[in-house]
């Protein structure tokens, strides 16, 4: 549930950021600052491939290496999130209902994946490293 309210706000930002790409988004926004990019590509794009891949992963973790994989990439999102929203916050200063949803809702996807899948990686530790 959680993936698919993520997968709703960077949809609809991914479309605003094309939309304000050809001129159509009056006024000032977040999708036209430069915060708007990571790596050159919009993070909205990223959080529309992070989402679905996540909520397939969760699925279909077996291993203790799967796990940290997917902790690894929930905790990297989370971090980029806090990283954003102090941009939005005291840099950009812009209001972005949906840009705050996508940040709540990785910051419960690492809290939720950190109680289900750590305990089980810490108790296989032996064999990992």
């Amino acid at each position: 549930m959680l993936c698919g309210v993520g997968l709703y706000a960077s949809l609809f930002m991914l479309n605003k950021s094309r939309r304000a790409a050809r001129g159509e988004v009056p006024g000032p926004s977040v999708v036209k600052t430069p915060r708007e990019r990571l790596l050159g590509i919009p993070s909205s794009l990223l959080g529309a491939l992070f989402y679905p891949a996540v909520a397939i992963a969760v699925w279909y973790v077996r291993g203790t290496v799967e796990a940290a994989v997917l902790l690894l990439a929930v905790a990297f999102a989370a971090l980029t999130s806090a990283v954003l929203a102090y941009s939005l916050l005291f840099i950009t200063r812009r209001g972005c209902l949906y840009c705050w949803t996508s940040h709540a809702v990785n910051w419960a996807l690492v809290l939720l994946c950190y109680g289900l899948f750590l305990p089980d990686v810490l108790s296989r530790t032996k064999g990992f490293w």
